[in-house]
């Protein structure tokens, strides 16, 4: 950005996306008759339609809905909380935002790990609790390294949250309606990402302060984390 400017940067990274991430995913391929060669002792046959009548699917689509929509309303207006409230430097507010994301990176790996290892049930309503516990540190932004701790704890939370939704769809209601199963999960997360913060500029804009928006996203955080607190455990294997 600070060579080119911000439009020339957007476009590197989009070509970037495209020369790189594009081709990778053309070498991807599917386990053939993985049913076969794989026993489970799972074996979802059921209809789209009859998940959808599930109260475990809407125990999910709310928990991932506002959890997915408290980090993005706390992600999108980061920048400008730092700036507009706290009087940050573009400089420094940039430093925070790529700790985020550089946290983001270690939070898909650990949770991935921990995924793999105890009840995603479980791994999933630590991701959101992170969520909820880390927005209230914004609050103490001008305390000396609060600031850092949001964006550490923020950005654990933040890289586990897209990864673990799939994961407990697949364990809840199996692989075999997972595409369609995820296209309305994620339709109604991109619903939320997209609504909530502009939630949180209407209540920044009559408010002049993002004290009412941020405490809207925690308790948004903390009903998304008594969604996934309801989810039923994994049967036995």
């Amino acid at each position: 950005m600070q060579k080119f400017g911000w439009h020339n940067a957007l476009r590197i990274l989009g070509v970037l996306i495209i020369v790189l991430a594009l081709p990778l995913a053309y070498f991807v391929k599917e386990s053939p008759n993985e049913e076969a060669s794989i026993p489970s002792t799972k074996t979802p046959t059921a209809p789209i339609g009859s998940v959808l009548k599930s109260p475990t699917f809407y125990l999910l689509a709310i928990g991932s809905m506002c959890s997915i929509g408290a980090v993005g309303g706390t992600n999108q207006h980061l920048k400008l909380f730092l700036s507009l409230d706290q009087n940050y430097a573009q400089v420094e507010a940039a430093r925070v935002a790529s700790l985020v994301l550089a946290f983001s990176l270690i939070g898909r790996l650990l949770m991935g790990w921990l995924a793999d290892r105890y009840t995603k049930k479980y791994v999933m309503l630590l991701i959101y609790l992170l969520v909820a516990a880390s927005i209230p540190l914004l609050f103490f932004a001008s305390t000396p390294g609060a600031i850092y701790l949001f964006a550490i704890i923020f950005g654990i939370g933040l890289g586990g949250d897209y990864m673990i939704i799939p994961l407990m769809a697949a364990e809840l209601f199996g692989v075999k309606v997972m595409g369609r199963l995820m296209g309305v999960v994620l339709t109604a997360d991109g619903v939320a990402e997209a609504t909530v913060p502009m939630l949180v500029g209407n209540l920044r804009d009559q408010t002049a302060t993002y004290t009412v928006g941020f405490s809207a996203l925690i308790a948004l955080a903390l009903i998304g984390a008594v969604a996934v607190a309801f989810l039923p455990k994994p049967e036995a294997k």
